[in-house]
Parts: structure tokens; sequence; C-alpha cells
């Protein structure tokens, strides 16, 4: 989350217009994030955020929509999308399609320990089941095609041993047919500012804009590289092991998925990786971001590359 279009407050009550949420109290920027314009949004009848969409396809949004008011409905607690009065859940505000989704209550949990771990991979699993009744689809637009293309587009800007690690991983990721491995709705981006803890609800899922069809798998495995990783870019055996027995106890790994356990982590360090080299080498104009530390996640990859043994048997 980020601010790239300003809204302002008359902004923001002439979209309210076509609600019934009441009137404008309060309206805040959000720093957090790097993808699209986010406000806190207080009116009469309660609290919301207020997004804008910089880049994502207009036909793309009614997926994201209905996967979080698909979500919400199936015991997953994550924000429900506003119907406007026309019943749409899209809007438009300063030229950008925007929406307005409920504010859960809750902060992120920064340190997790096991235990926290443990209900994260509960969270995402309840996800992932939840998501096989939704009826819509979305293939990954930052799948293997994507990450050729980056990787040639961000080339020149990197030094050579960025460049080969990158070449390097690519042809092992060409190796590896992921098809194989469970597929379905995936969040995308779990990462610890991405889970809202509340003492009364538990975690609450936020930022649903990564979401697609992909492998089960890379998503737990993107989840487990930011919450079991530690500062010296390698992984928690300890909370490593709770994540997966809490998702495993809801959705039971395949003999397939813990086979390619290493490989489906070196996947999600090399498309965090690469994200965050575009955000810092190709920035987008910001009144407010907060920038992603993409040094951390090359470091991670080369971890995985070195210990792939030592990571399959964190599955076994």
């Amino acid at each position: 989350m980020s601010v790239f279009t300003p809204v302002t407050a008359a902004d923001a009550a002439a979209l309210l217009a076509h609600y019934s949420l009441g009137e404008l109290e309060r309206l805040e920027g959000i720093a957090q994030g790097v993808e699209n314009t986010n406000y806190f949004l207080t009116t009469t009848t309660g609290e919301y955020v207020l997004t804008l969409f910089e880049t994502i396809a207009h036909d793309d949004l009614p997926f994201y929509m209905g996967l979080m008011d698909h979500l919400a409905h199936h015991e997953v607690r994550c924000p429900a999308p506003m119907a406007r009065e026309d019943g749409e859940f899209i809007g438009n505000v300063n030229g950008k399609p925007a929406c307005i989704v409920s504010r859960l209550p809750g902060t992120p949990e920064m340190h997790p320990g096991p235990a926290d771990c443990r209900a994260v991979g509960s969270i995402l699993a309840a996800i992932h089941i939840a998501g096989v009744e939704y009826d819509a689809g979305l293939t990954n637009p930052h799948g293997h095609a994507w990450r050729e293309h980056f990787a040639a587009k961000v080339a020149p800007r990197l030094t050579a041993a960025e460049n080969a690690l990158i070449e390097s991983e690519n042809r092992y990721q060409a190796m590896h047919d992921d098809t194989v491995l469970p597929q379905g709705i995936i969040h995308g981006d779990l990462f610890r500012d991405n889970i809202l803890w509340d003492d009364e609800h538990g975690g609450g899922v936020i930022d649903f804009y990564f979401a697609c069809d992909d492998a089960l798998a890379f998503d737990l495995a993107i989840t487990v590289n930011d919450w079991c990783s530690t500062p010296e870019a390698t992984l928690d055996p300890e909370r490593t092991r709770a994540m997966i027995e809490g998702y495993d106890r809801l959705r039971p790994l395949t003999e397939f998925e813990r086979t390619l356990w290493p490989a489906m982590l070196r996947r999600a360090a090399l498309r965090t990786w690469l994200g965050r080299l575009g955000y810092n080498h190709f920035p987008r104009d910001s009144h407010m971001t907060i920038p992603k530390d993409h040094a951390f996640s090359r470091r991670l990859l080369e971890h995985h590359v070195a210990h792939a043994r030592e990571l399959e048997a964190s599955v076994a």
C-alpha cells in the first residue's frame, strides 16, 4: 500500500455519494506497500479502506473483488468489498478505478514466534480450501514468462554476479513442471504486514491484489520465506516446522509438493527478489511509500540454492 494518486476530502465525499456508507469523517493516507494507492476512510457508519488501482488491469478487478467477497463468506477473516448503490464494487476516483472495503482491526506481528507461524499456516490452508469453490480464475501475471522478461529488462542495472544468479535460477525453474502440483487460488503475498492480529478475532488477511491461480505449495513457500526467515537470510527451523504443521493439519501436502518444496522456496525467493528490484530500479512517483529490501531476498535465494537437501528434509 502507498499513495501514488492524491485523494482529497472532496474526492472521497464524491465517491461516497454512490454508496450507503454515511458521510465522510476522516481520510488518511497509508504508506505501507508498493502497488496501489490506499487511504483509511472513516465515515459515520464505520471504518473502511479506499483503494485506487494504479497498475492492475480493469478487467481483472472483478476477480479480486469477487474473491474477497467469497472468502469473507467462507470463514476467512478478510476485507469485504462494499457494493455501490448500483450493485458494482468498482468506482472511479481521479481517473483511477477504485473500491472501498471494510477495515479489519488489529496490527501486524513483525517478530513472529512458532505459535504465530502455526496459526498463519492454518490461515493459508483455509484460504486454499475456500478457494476451491470460487468459480473465477486469473493466470499468475508474475509467472515464468514475466520472470524471463523482467530479468532481461533489469539486467543492465545489475552486477554480473546478480545477473548470473538470476539466469541460473530461471534455468533451474524451467526444468521443473509446476503443473504436477495441486493448483488453486493463492494469496501470493502473505507477508507479515498482510495479516492483522486482533485479540478477539485472531488473524485477518489483507491485500489480495497478488492473488491468482498457481501451485498452492508456491504460496506456502512465499509465506514461509517471509514469516520464518532470520536476519541472516536463512530459515528458522522451528518456525518453519510450525507453519508447515499448521498448514498440513487442514490441507496435507502431497508427495509431489514435498519433493518439489526446495524448488518452490527458490521460486518464491526469486519472485520476491525480482519484484523488489523493480521497485528499486524502476520506482514510480509516490507521495508516501516504504521501500523493501531487495538484497535480503537475493541472500535468501542464495541460501536456498546452497541448502536444497536440508530444505527438502524440513517437509519430510
